[in-house]
C-alpha cells in the first residue's frame, strides 16, 4: 500500500476533535471512518497517521522544582536555617561557615531558633542538593547580601548641596612642609575636595596633617566658600547642606558648631547596615571621581617635577581645576562652571563672612576647673577670669585660630579673655573687688550668727508675698549668630559696666542728665561699637576720670 494521501494539517485537526470526546464515544468512531471517506483511506491508515504524528510534550519533568528527598515545606525550612548559619558565622571579609559544615552542625548538634529546637536526620541533606535549591529559591549567600539598589539624587540649584571628602595624595608628602609636630615626621599631604551637587564644579586644596585635621578642614571650607583671588573661577558662597562621611571631621562637636553657625545642614552617610546590607559608602560618588582625575591627570606630572612647598602644590592644582570646571557637564550641554552660573538660587548665593568673624565661630570646649587664684591654664597659656569663677568647674571655649577664651559657667558666658603674664611680684600685691557672691555669702553668713529660735516659739515664720511681674520677651531678626555676645551688649546692666570701664569711674557720681543721657543710648541700641562711640561722643572720657564731670 502506498503513503497516506491525508495532509498532515487535516490528521492535526482530526486530533484536536478527537481530543474534544470522551476516551469511549461512539462519535470517535463515526468521525474516523467519515474522514477516512473523505480521503478515500482505510480506518487502519488513518490510524496510523495519527500514531506517527509527532505529539508535543514537556522539556522537563513533571515534578520539576519539587525536591523528592521530603516534602518541599521541609527542606524550605532547612534551608532557610542553613542560609541563616552563614550570615551569622560570617566576618567582615566574607567568609562564613560552608553549606557541608552547617549541615554537619545541624545532623549531630542542632540549633535552636525561633520556633524551637531543631534537628535534621542523618545523612538525608546532601551538599549538592541544598546548593541547588538554596539557589533556586534564593536563599544562597551572594543573593542575600547583595547591595539594594542605589539612589542618584541631584540638586536644583547651585550651592544647595556640597559633597565634602578627603583623600591622600599620590605625591604622600612635600619637601618642605609649612610645619612639622616634633617626634612625628613629615605630615601626610591630605588633598580635601568639595563638588556642588547640581553642576560638578569641584574645588580641591592641598594640605600636611597628621589624620583628618578638624582645623585644616575648617581652613579649607573657609577658603571654598570665600570670594577666589582668580576672576574666572567664581565658585563661592555658603552651601544649604554638606554631605559627607562619618569621619572624625563629621563628629567633631567644633565642626557641627561652626556649621550650625554658619546655617549649613551636616548630612552623613547612612550607617553600615543602616539600610540592610548598604555599605557606608561604595566610593562612586561625585566627590570621588574628581580625586581620580586629579590623581591619574596632575599628580602623575610629578614625577617629572616635583613641587617643593604646599603653597606651589596648590597654585598648580588651581591651574588645572580650573581646566576640569570648564569641561562639558554631565548631562547639560555646557561646562560645569556655566552650568554653576546659570543655576544660581533666585535669592543669590549666601555670601561668607570675614576670616575675623569666622574665627570666632570655631571654639571648641573643654571643661575645667578655675583655680583659687582665679586663673585657668589652657596648653600652657595662663588666662585670667571672673573672681566670681575661682574655685568653680567652667566649660572654656577657647578659639583654634586665635588666642580669645570665653568661659561658660551655669548657662551663663564670661569674656573674651586675654593671656596674662606669670605670678604677681611680692611687693605688687594686691587682692581682688569683692563680688557680688561673696557679699551675699557674707550677708548670709552674718544672718547665720543672729538666728536663734525662742524656747516659747509655737507658730511659724509668716513671709510676706510679692507679686510676680512677667518680663517681657523682646526678639530681633536674626542677622549674626553672635554665640559670645561679641557684638552686642547682653543687657543694659552689662552695658553700663563697660560704660563705667570706659568712664574709669563708677555710674553713681554722675549727674542725673548724664545717667539720663547713657539710658537713652542703651534704649536705643544695644550695640557695643555704637554705644560706646555714642559714649566717647557724648563725654569725651579721658584716662582716670570723666571728662563731663
Amino acid at each position: 500500500m502506498g503513503q497516506c494521501q491525508v495532509p498532515t494539517e487535516a490528521v492535526l485537526e482530526l486530533r484536536q476533535r478527537l481530543s474534544q470526546l470522551p476516551p469511549r464515544c461512539a462519535e470517535r468512531r463515526h468521525l474516523i471512518q467519515a474522514t477516512a471517506q473523505l480521503y478515500g483511506v482505510s480506518e487502519s491508515t488513518l490510524y496510523r497517521a495519527l500514531q506517527r504524528t509527532s505529539q508535543p510534550h514537556a522539556v522537563r519533568r513533571a515534578d520539576l522544582g519539587q525536591p523528592r528527598v521530603m516534602p518541599k515545606p521541609t527542606l524550605e525550612r532547612y534551608c532557610e536555617v542553613i542560609a541563616a548559619i552563614k550570615l551569622r558565622t560570617s566576618n567582615g571579609k566574607g567568609r562564613h561557615l560552608s553549606t557541608g559544615e552547617a549541615i554537619r552542625l545541624l545532623e549531630e548538634v542542632g540549633i535552636d531558633t525561633p520556633d524551637g529546637f531543631l534537628r535534621a536526620p542523618p545523612h538525608l541533606l546532601k551538599r549538592q542538593t541544598v546548593n541547588r535549591y538554596l539557589k533556586r529559591w534564593g536563599y544562597d549567600y551572594a543573593r542575600l547580601k547583595r547591595q539594594p539598589p542605589a539612589v542618584r539624587f541631584q540638586a536644583r540649584y547651585s550651592n544647595e548641596c556640597w559633597h565634602f571628602d578627603l583623600s591622600p595624595s599620590d605625591l604622600k608628602h612635600v619637601k618642605a612642609p609649612a610645619w612639622i609636630e616634633p617626634g612625628r615626621g613629615h605630615p601626610l599631604l591630605m588633598l580635601y575636595s568639595v563638588v556642588d551637587d547640581r553642576s560638578g564644579v569641584a574645588y580641591q586644596e592641598y594640605h600636611g596633617v597628621y589624620g583628618e585635621d578638624v582645623v585644616a578642614a575648617l581652613r579649607f571650607l573657609f577658603a571654598a566658600m570665600s570670594l577666589k583671588s582668580t576672576e574666572s573661577f567664581p565658585f563661592q558662597g555658603i552651601p544649604r547642606m554638606i554631605y559627607m562621611d562619618n569621619g572624625p571631621i563629621a563628629r567633631s562637636l567644633v565642626f557641627q558648631q561652626v556649621m550650625g553657625y554658619l546655617g549649613i545642614e551636616v548630612r552623613t552617610h547612612l550607617p553600615k547596615g543602616k539600610d540592610g546590607n548598604r555599605v557606608t559608602a561604595r566610593a562612586k560618588g561625585k566627590v570621588e571621581r574628581p580625586f581620580r582625575t586629579v590623581k591619574e591627570m596632575l599628580e602623575t606630572l610629578y614625577h617629572l617635577r616635583e613641587p617643593e612647598t604646599e603653597a606651589e602644590a596648590n597654585e598648580g592644582l588651581l591651574r588645572f581645576l580650573l581646566h576640569y570646571n570648564s569641561r562639558p557637564h554631565r548631562s547639560e550641554a555646557r561646562s560645569r562652571l556655566e552650568d554653576w552660573l546659570a543655576n544660581i538660587p533666585p535669592a543669590g548665593i549666601r555670601e561668607m563672612c570675614s576670616w575675623e568673624r569666622f574665627c570666632t565661630f570655631a571654639r571648641e570646649p573643654e571643661r575645667r576647673k578655675v583655680g583659687i587664684d582665679a586663673r585657668v591654664s589652657v596648653a600652657g597659656i595662663a588666662y585670667e577670669v571672673e573672681p566670681d569663677l575661682a574655685g568653680e568647674t567652667v566649660l572654656l571655649w577657647w578659639g583654634l585660630f586665635d588666642s580669645e577664651l570665653y568661659v561658660e559657667h551655669q548657662d551663663q558666658r564670661y569674656g573674651p579673655y586675654s593671656p596674662v603674664g606669670g605670678p604677681i611680684p611680692l611687693d605688687r600685691y594686691r587682692r581682688f573687688k569683692k563680688t557680688k557672691t561673696q557679699k551675699r555669702t557674707e550677708r548670709i553668713e552674718q544672718l547665720a550668727q543672729q538666728l536663734a529660735l525662742p524656747p516659747t516659739a509655737e507658730g511659724g515664720v509668716t513671709l510676706p508675698s510679692l507679686p510676680s511681674e512677667g518680663a517681657a520677651l523682646s526678639s530681633q531678626p536674626f542677622v549674626d549668630p553672635d554665640p559670645f555676645q561679641e557684638i552686642t551688649f547682653p543687657s543694659p546692666l552689662a552695658a553700663k559696666r563697660a560704660i563705667a570701664d570706659e568712664l574709669g569711674q563708677p555710674l553713681a557720681k554722675l549727674s542725673a542728665e548724664q545717667l539720663q543721657q547713657i539710658d537713652d543710648i542703651l534704649a536705643q541700641t544695644l550695640d557695643k561699637q555704637q554705644v560706646l562711640t555714642q559714649v566717647r561722643a557724648a563725654f569725651n572720657p579721658t584716662p582716670g576720670r570723666c571728662h563731663a564731670q
